[in-house]
């Protein structure tokens, strides 16, 4: 059987709950192995000025996407743009398949007599969806930011404080103990509600509008034009949540196990705003978009046509 085929015209036999999470997880891997470096860059652009914009004697810097991107495999080397990728595997191991089955049984909740569902109840459905699937996976995210971040401390000749994801869980274990993982939750599970009702909803609206308005068949075309409106809107809505939640989980750890730079995450939204304006906000959204753009595209026409050819129904 082709993967490639026509969605309208599937294969019987429905795949089961924790076939569609695998799925789910195997199209995120793959989405994410592709568009990493993106996440990297937009990771070091959201830091790059936070402690300089707040001291006297620091130097601000103003790079943009393909500077940073060009600067990291220049000084740290090409494979320190996917440094993280192994807690961001484990990561949507848990996130991408929670994500897709709560909507999803949402969806069926919500829908109407004519088996429809409005962009406002999708959009309720994504945010509660993203909501729960991230807190469950913040500790992998926190490790991701932490290892992602570990290079540029390693240029301003402090030493490294570890070398693989399993000594970056064991320290910050050391550090802060359990709750410790869950640091810079709330704006990132803020941050995933946002991407999903982006995401999720916007995938789903976009895919059945072209379908019941112009006709138009279930297959990769619609998907990826559904797709693209789904990472620019995950993009919008998403970016000023990411880069609280990227400053709050890179700050530095003190003995009582708190941020040393913000109190929360309303003292972080006010010290980035009053320090370098509202555009600070948005700090790393093209990278970011250029990310979730051809994320979503690569993830849904994976998660499709994965679920076409072993005789699934589609999203």
């Amino acid at each position: 059987m082709p993967v490639l085929r026509n969605a309208d015209h599937p294969a019987s036999k429905a795949a089961d709950v924790c076939t569609r999470y695998s799925v789910a997880v195997l199209g995120a891997w793959a989405a994410e192995t592709a568009t990493y470096p993106f996440d990297v860059t937009k990771t070091r652009l959201q830091i790059q000025s936070e402690v300089a914009a707040t001291k006297h004697g620091y130097k601000l810097e103003n790079h943009g996407m393909i500077q940073t991107a060009v600067k990291i495999a220049k000084q740290e080397g090409v494979f320190k743009l996917w440094s993280g990728l192994m807690p961001m595997f484990q990561r949507h191991a848990i996130y991408s398949g929670c994500r897709l089955i709560i909507y999803e049984q949402l969806r069926e909740w919500m829908k109407d007599e004519n088996g429809q569902v409005t962009l406002a109840k999708a959009s309720v459905g994504g945010l509660a969806a993203g909501s729960l699937a991230q807190l469950i996976a913040s500790p992998t995210d926190l490790v991701k930011v932490q290892m992602q971040a570990e290079g540029r401390r390693i240029q301003q000749g402090k030493p490294p404080r570890f070398n693989n994801c399993r000594q970056a869980y064991a320290i910050l274990f050391r550090e802060s103990g359990i709750k410790g993982f869950w640091r810079g939750a709330v704006p990132n599970v803020q941050r995933a509600a946002l991407v999903n009702m982006g995401d999720l909803a916007a995938y789903d609206v976009s895919k059945q509008f072209l379908i019941r308005e112009f006709g138009m068949a279930d297959n990769t075309l619609v998907q990826a034009a559904a797709a693209f409106m789904a990472g620019f809107v995950a993009a919008v809505l998403g970016t000023p949540a990411d880069v609280l939640k990227t400053r709050l989980m890179n700050q530095p750890v003190g003995p009582d196990g708190r941020g040393t730079l913000y109190r929360g995450m309303m003292d972080c939204l006010q010290q980035s705003v009053k320090n370098e304006g509202v555009l600070s906000l948005y700090k790393g959204f093209l990278p970011l978009w250029m990310r979730l753009g051809p994320w979503a595209l690569i993830n849904w026409i994976a998660f499709e046509n994965i679920m076409v050819a072993i005789g699934g129904h589609t999203f």
